[in-house]
């Protein structure tokens, strides 16, 4: 890609297939107005800034009924995960469970003993699967129906249902433990969906998010090439301000904000692929570390955040 504004070509799309013509421009979601700074355009969509509030997000984008269609097969099993979707998400379970072990030290932080885990956005439901046997009792929510199937039918959890915190009923109180892992990003309306969740849980209970720092210093090195700009999918690019601002006018007060543990466990074959989006021969270069094959190693470029939060 060429520098902010250069490239005109169009990327491709997932499923559903996407078109200028049901694209539609949207706001900044916390200002409500159309003022904003161009960051750069890539194919049909841009990523800006509000130039009021410094919330960075993509425009224009799917209509909300479409965007939940794309996560369905295709999206877990994608031939251009470089844009959108994994290339082989089930394939990596064991990757994914060695990521989320580590990520409940930040859990076990605040809360030692097991109790009620909500997942929302739980896809297979590797993190439930940690976390029941760590003890927990685990309940999970999903909108796409192949997850949600080899969650109930493989890992045979007890208790995961097709949705989201909008349209499936979870009883108010009733959870101990929230956890939102690269999901609000991905939301229409990030703010009704955590005002679901404040309901949710216990007055003592702790909400859990993980979502990308467009703020980081990773970010800002790669630029348009940052592997998180994906721009069907990520509807949002947080900071730590932003994504604090977003929690705060839900009712929740922020215990802490941090990239530790917002690392993930990737195989090579993942490595190579990433890489090719900063330029396609150094996935050539990078080509050779496909033959060791079972090799795993664990990465983290402080890009991520990891926001603990409890109701007000």
């Amino acid at each position: 890609m060429g520098p902010p504004g250069g490239s005109t070509e169009r990327a491709s799309t997932g499923s559903p297939s996407a078109s200028a013509a049901d694209l539609r421009e949207v706001p900044c979601y916390f200002c409500g107005r159309h003022d904003e700074h161009l960051r750069f355009v890539d194919g049909d969509y841009r990523v800006v800034d509000c130039t009021h509030c410094g919330l960075v997000y993509v425009t224009p984008r799917l209509p909300p009924e479409r965007l939940h269609e794309m996560y369905q097969s295709e999206y877990w099993e994608s031939d251009r995960a470089k844009e959108f979707g994994y290339t082989e998400y089930l394939a990596d379970r064991e990757l994914y469970e060695r990521t989320y072990r580590r990520r409940t030290r930040t859990i076990g932080r605040y809360r030692t003993d097991p109790g009620h885990v909500l997942d929302v956005g739980c896809a297979a439901g590797f993190f439930l699967n940690v976390m029941r046997e760590q003890g927990w009792t685990t309940a999970g929510l999903e909108i796409s129906q192949p997850m949600v199937e080899y969650a109930q039918q493989t890992l045979e959890l007890p208790d995961v249902r097709r949705g989201d915190l909008l349209g499936v009923e979870v009883e108010p109180d009733s959870v101990d433990l929230l956890t939102l892992w690269d999901v609000i990003e991905h939301m229409e309306d990030p703010r009704a969906h955590l005002q679901a969740a404040h309901r949710a849980l216990r007055s003592d209970g702790l909400l859990v998010l993980e979502t990308q720092n467009v703020g980081s210093r990773f970010a800002k090195l790669l630029g348009r090439k940052w592997q998180h700009y994906k721009h069907e999918e990520h509807l949002f690019h947080f900071d730590p301000a932003t994504v604090e601002r977003l929690l705060e006018e839900s009712g929740f007060e922020v215990l802490e904000n941090t990239p530790r543990h917002g690392g993930k466990y990737v195989s090579l074959d993942f490595l190579v692929e990433r890489v090719g989006r900063i330029h396609p021969i150094l996935s050539v270069l990078a080509s050779p570390l496909r033959l060791v094959g079972g090799t795993s190693l664990y990465l983290n470029f402080q890009d991520e955040m990891v926001v603990v939060a409890r109701p007000r």
